[in-house]
């Protein structure tokens, strides 16, 4: 499964790549390949300073080892052995019109000391963050991570839909990081799902990525914006590198098995602004993008 995965993912990783190059016109992914010095590696692709990408990465890597102390407590383990592979991918536009999005897809196997098999899980989702909120653009991502999850479970959705609500919720800040889409994890085998059932989900999910977000990117990639939208998207900004260092699961993971900085820490956004005690203007569409945020919604 491992391997019928990661060659997924190399293949999911060009196309992404391939897509969003043609979206951007200019600028080119460069690719990192790197190794780590515990078992496995990657290949890290990043865009900077294109003309419609300010920063975009996606990568893959596939990763293996001694299960780190700190992971054994929480999986609640004994000298466990690992694997994991994924793509991760954080796209930062340039235009405050277009929305940040996020997405990953995840395999993980755990080993005993003899090397068989003990768990195994999948585990991803996408989710859009905007800096103005276009209700049309957030339907149409929402419906196309419905449309997925329809084609295995009509429950998948609102299942999974809310666990990404409750998951990129600043809780710090009392807000959601964006408008949400699909979170899941810990998708194992069960009496009505095989692993290979799994493998088909996750994989579908993947493959959508392109449709839930290059239109969007098409649709708002020329529309003006003033400096002092610029500079509200920088500020929001600020939030989401806020939860990427305090909350998010995938950034702590990675640092604590000794992963490679640089890969993980891609999905901080190239400038950003902190304001003391910053407030929106009332009625302004910064006010409705904050009040939207207070409190997830049913966008379907």
């Amino acid at each position: 499964m491992k391997t019928k995965f990661y060659s997924f993912l190399e293949k999911l990783q060009d196309n992404i790549c391939q897509e969003l190059e043609k979206a951007d016109g200019k600028a080119v992914f460069k690719e990192d390949i790197w190794k780590r010095p515990e078992g496995g590696g990657g290949r890290t692709r990043v865009i900077e300073n294109g003309d419609v990408f300010a920063k975009a990465g996606v990568n893959i890597s596939a990763v293996e080892g001694e299960l780190p102390p700190v992971l054994q407590e929480k999986l609640e383990v004994n000298d466990a052995k690992f694997f994991a592979c994924g793509l991760s991918l954080v796209i930062h536009p340039r235009n405050p019109m277009v929305p940040t999005v996020h997405a990953n897809w995840r395999y993980f196997e755990m080993y005993d000391t003899d090397g068989n098999i003990t768990d195994s899980w999948f585990g991803g989702g996408q989710d859009l963050t905007p800096y103005y909120l276009f209700e049309e653009d957030a339907v149409h991502f929402h419906k196309t991570c419905k449309d997925v999850c329809d084609k295995f479970s009509e429950d998948f959705y609102p299942i999974f839909k809310k666990q990404c609500d409750k998951y990129f919720w600043n809780t710090h800040r009392n807000e959601s990081r964006g408008i949400g889409g699909l979170f899941f994890d810990y998708l194992k085998k069960t009496d009505d799902y095989s692993l290979e059932d799994r493998f088909d989900f996750v994989t579908s999910s993947g493959k959508s990525f392109v449709e839930c977000y290059v239109p969007i990117v098409e649709k708002r990639k020329n529309l003006a914006y003033t400096e002092e939208q610029k500079q509200w998207q920088e500020i929001r900004r600020g939030r989401y590198v806020e939860f990427n260092l305090i909350h998010d699961k995938g950034t702590l993971f990675g640092l604590k098995t000794n992963g490679r900085v640089e890969s993980i820490l891609m999905s901080l956004p190239p400038k950003v602004q902190w304001h003391y005690n910053w407030q929106v203007e009332k009625g302004s569409e910064e006010e409705k993008l904050v009040k939207i945020l207070a409190e997830p919604k049913q966008w379907i």
